[in-house]
Formats: C-alpha cells, structure tokens, sequence
C-alpha cells in the first residue's frame, strides 16, 4: 500500500491529496440489467487497498433504481476499519434544514456508516437561505454525524457569505477545475481559497477523459521530461498548487493505479507556470467532444 501525502489547514484540518469519485457508480441502467456492481466495488476496495482512503460521494449519486454510488461504497468498506477511511457525501436537493437532516440519514444508512468526515453542500440554490442550510450543518457537527462542513460549486462571492454564516470552518470547496477548464481561476476562486485558507477540491481533474485520450504536445514534452504520462502530469499540475487537491473517478484499475503515480512528487514551479500561461492555446479532443479552452 502506497501512502497518499495530505496537506493541512491552519485549524489543523488534513485532506489526501487525492480520493477517489464515484459520479455514475451504479449509473446508467437499472439494477440487474446490464450492470457489474461487483465491478465498481472491486474498483473501490482496491482503491482503498492501494492507499486511497478519500472516497467521495454524494447524496444526487443515489435513485434507488438506477444510480446507487453510496450504496456501492457501503457494501466495499464493510471490510475496512472505518477510521482509516475519508469519507465525503454531499446533500443536493432539498437544502431546508429538514431536508438536510434527512439527506444525512439516509446517506450514512446508504454508506452504512454512523458519521462522514466531510459533508457538503453540492450547490449554492438561492431558493433555500444559506443560513438555514449552514445551521443545519452546524447542527449535525455538533450532533457527531458529520465531522467537518464545506461546499461544493460555490463562486467566491458565494463562499465568503456562508464563511459569514457558520459557526464551524468551511474547509473545502469543490469544483470543476482542469488544465482545460479554468472558471476558477478566472473567477478568482483559485486565489480566494489559498487566502482564506480553504482546499479547492478539483472535481474532473482530467476533463472526462480528454487529457488522458488526446494530450496536447506541452502536455506530451512535460510527460516525456518527468518520465511520467500525461493524465499523471495532469494531476499533478493540480495537487502541486497550494491548497488544491483533486479526485478523479475511474471503474478501471488500470487507471487507477496509472493516476497514483501522479502523487508524491512535484512539478518545478516554472513548469506549473508554464503550463498555466500556455495551456489554454491548445486543443484537447475526448471521445465525446472537443474542448477550447
């Protein structure tokens, strides 16, 4: 078992640089029709078993019927001690203070689990007050089933009211964030939570794909210099930051383990720079779409 680096908060809050997604884990048809559960919970306890103990979820990765990503991770765990775990869900529907504290219940019962390390709102919805939705996060910390509050999606502007409304930390905030796609760094986000002391969680840290299918040719001659592919480059330009970490979902092993070789070591800052400024002029194609960045 390899050992995932963290990084640390001034609170003393700490977070692996990497973990595991599980958006579409038991997505796409219904149970026992054309599905391999099996694999995606293989895909799991390997995970863990190679070292990664971030596993994250959310609460819309659940519909009974057709996508069922907690459930998953509940029945792959079962043989792990849960303290070794980081376990992180998301509440995104129904964010009144009822509605929260049912969301919690049923993912800990999903996750069969009795508290989550970190809990998130999935969005800002401006149909429900922020401060009814951080008091009840507020509530569950005190309450033990939740350890630590964050958001997820949140503008800066967004951030800093709800850092206004709660009496725990905000110690996280993820969003869409890759070397194709850039919004947070262009939305000052990037820099708002390296101020204020907050992990910018980089949720499709390699655009779907397309930076592992297609890579640019910067992206190829960074590879070739560090001896190391350019998914793994990729990832590491995004864990290199201060403050920022990266999950990244895959049901391949193979992918997995490819994805682990992007820890543990890091760019010079010169290279993260140039990849930052020279980036953006190129074109990376999936097998869906093709991105301008």
């Amino acid at each position: 078992m390899m050992h995932i680096p963290t990084k640390k908060l001034k609170n003393g809050f700490i977070m692996p640089v990497f973990g595991l997604g599980t958006w579409n884990m038991g997505g796409k048809s219904k149970r026992g029709i054309a599905r391999d559960d099996q694999a995606d919970i293989l895909a799991i306890k390997t995970a863990i078993e190679l070292g990664v103990t971030h596993l994250d979820t959310a609460e819309s990765y659940n519909d009974e019927e057709i996508i069922y990503a907690e459930e998953l991770i509940g029945q792959a765990i079962r043989d792990f001690n849960r303290k070794d775990l980081f376990i992180v869900s998301k509440v995104s529907f129904d964010f009144s203070y009822n509605g929260i504290m049912s969301a919690v219940q049923d993912s800990l019962r999903r996750l069969q689990t009795d508290y989550l390390d970190l809990y998130l709102l999935h969005t800002h919805k401006l149909e429900f007050p922020l401060r009814e939705s951080l008091h009840a996060l507020d509530e569950l910390v005190e309450r033990g089933l939740i350890k630590n509050i964050g958001v997820s999606n949140f503008l800066p502007e967004s951030l800093k009211e709800a850092q206004s409304l709660t009496k725990n930390k905000i110690v996280c905030n993820q969003v869409h964030y890759n070397l194709v796609y850039r919004e947070p760094e262009d939305k000052g986000l990037v820099n708002y939570c390296q101020k204020e002391d907050v992990f910018l969680v980089a949720w499709s840290p390699l655009e779907r794909g397309a930076l592992m299918e297609t890579p640019p040719m910067i992206l190829k001659e960074m590879a070739e210099k560090y001896h190391k592919t350019p998914a793994q480059i990729s990832l590491n330009w995004l864990i290199s930051q201060d403050k920022v970490t990266a999950i990244a979902k895959t049901r391949s092993i193979e992918h997995l383990k490819e994805n682990l070789g992007a820890v543990g070591w890091e760019m010079d800052r010169e290279d993260i720079e140039k990849l930052r400024l020279e980036f953006p002029n190129q074109q990376v194609t999936s097998s869906t779409s093709v991105i301008l960045s």
